[in-house]
């Protein structure tokens, strides 16, 4: 090893932090860390891969012998360790970064990438390579339930990663994708969101574009060619564009969509699916993952197979439990667009029963009033919402912060039934008491939300 370069990484405990730092000790490079949040199970992960973690941000943590510094998309100027870094003119780079040169260089890279449906479209394509035996590598921001952890590292030619527009380091303001070596990219919807780092939406479509201009002409771009955003973006692009979607306009059409309760069939180019997954916005990840997947060699009937075998993403509705007739489902939905699209799939799933929406106001853009108006049309599509208070309200300027008690109001004058309170308590407590037997209540955050899906199957029990 004495001839490899050692690397410290500020924010290691992060998922995708963990499973790079991981994976570069596996190549022989000398690996150490520090983080402000070190607490099982990534932690008990690192010490297990003979990774030493320090407690907390001070310059000391870095190594004397430390040739590269990797500061995570979490860490800000004012971190006593990036700080020690620029002091010290370190060589520092940011996480993607490092994937590009030691994980993605050389590799067949499927990128997926859009403003919905990221999650569920790389874990089902990545769901799709695994069970035809093609061993991929992959890096998803979230838990798929097939694959069992968010980020793994094989020696195949083949790479799966949910493509984010965020920015990728205080000291790299361009969109993670961009470092990414796309052969294929999926695009599968474009709205405005990140309201923290875009200023509108043609901002967001000129990542997009950006990331078109770097695949390859031997590559792919697969769209959602019911989607003008999308469309727009890929206007004069060098690399085949590919659109995929409902209307005749598309080169590959889904047609032939019969929902039910337990699941959705559509057929694709002739071939018809079966995907044990409900909701028009599963379908169309499932015919870009099978697109791609395509693309990469799998035939029909591999990708028949395996989406018959696909159990979906954790937090994606997912059931967590029912007590006296009642659900609690916990889903990651937050942005207007997905809020809706959530409501039209459990309608879907659960006829005729009453749905609750318990919604958390948490992501950065969530927090802020650009979506006032959107969220209260989606939150209405329920038969009931309760919206929470903003959390870490003091990071937006009280002039852009979302108004959560005129959100309540607003979904009830758009023919909603709509609470605010304040906290999880008195959440699960107005539940408690007004639910009825047959009702579906569903948790809407991207965060935690304190606890409260098992503080709700205590409390109706």
């Amino acid at each position: 090893m004495a001839d490899k370069q050692h690397f410290h990484f500020i924010g290691i405990c992060g998922t995708a932090m963990g499973a790079v730092a991981a994976g570069m000790k596996a190549q022989g490079f000398p690996v150490s860390g520090s983080d402000a949040q070190v607490f099982p199970p990534m932690s008990t992960f690192l010490e297990s891969q003979g990774i030493h973690i320090s407690h907390g941000y001070r310059a000391e943590n870095i190594p004397a012998a430390a040739d590269v510094i990797v500061i995570g998309n979490a860490i800000s100027r004012g971190n006593e360790e990036a700080e020690a870094a620029l002091e010290r003119k370190l060589l520092y780079v940011s996480l993607p970064e490092v994937l590009k040169e030691h994980f993605l260089r050389g590799k067949r890279n499927f990128i997926v990438s859009g403003t919905h449906g990221k999650t569920t479209t790389s874990s089902m394509l990545a769901w799709l390579m695994k069970f035809a035996q093609r061993n991929p590598s992959w890096m998803i921001g979230g838990l798929p339930k097939n694959l069992g952890c968010g980020a793994y590292f094989s020696n195949s030619d083949f790479t799966v990663m949910e493509g984010d527009e965020y920015d990728t380091a205080f000291f790299d303001k361009r969109s993670k994708f961009l470092h990414y070596l796309p052969e294929c990219v999926i695009i599968n919807n474009i709205e405005y969101d990140h309201a923290d780092i875009y200023q509108n939406l043609e901002e967001i479509k000129t990542t997009f574009r950006r990331l078109l201009n770097i695949v390859p002409r031997n590559g792919v771009a697969f769209i959602n060619g019911d989607d003008k955003n999308s469309c727009d973006v890929a206007l004069g692009a060098h690399c085949p564009i590919v659109k995929v979607g409902m209307t005749a306009e598309n080169d590959l059409r889904i047609i032939d969509v019969c929902y039910r309760p337990d699941g959705t069939s559509f057929t694709l180019q002739g071939q018809e699916y079966d995907l044990p997954m409900v909701g028009e916005f599963n379908v169309r990840n499932a015919a870009m993952a099978i697109s791609a997947a395509r693309h990469a060699g799998l035939t029909a009937e591999e990708c028949r197979a395996g989406l018959t075998e696909f159990d979906g993403v954790a937090r994606r509705q997912e059931l967590r439990g029912e007590v006296r007739g009642i659900k609690v489902i916990d889903d990651f939905a937050h942005h207007p667009t997905a809020i809706r699209l959530a409501v039209q799939a459990m309608r879907q799933r659960y006829k005729d029963h009453r749905l609750w929406l318990l919604f958390e106001p948490r992501s950065n853009t969530t927090k802020r009033n650009v979506f006032q108006a959107e969220l209260a049309s989606a939150l209405a599509t329920a038969d009931i919402s309760v919206v929470a208070a903003l959390t870490d309200i003091h990071k937006v300027p009280e002039a852009e912060r979302l108004d959560p008690t005129r959100l309540a109001h607003d979904i009830a004058a758009a023919g909603g039934k709509a609470w605010y309170l304040a906290n999880v308590e008195e959440i699960v407590a107005h539940v408690a008491r007004e639910a009825l037997p047959g009702d579906v209540v569903a948790v809407l955050s991207n965060g935690g939300f304190g606890g409260i899906h098992q503080k709700l199957l205590t409390a109706l029990a």
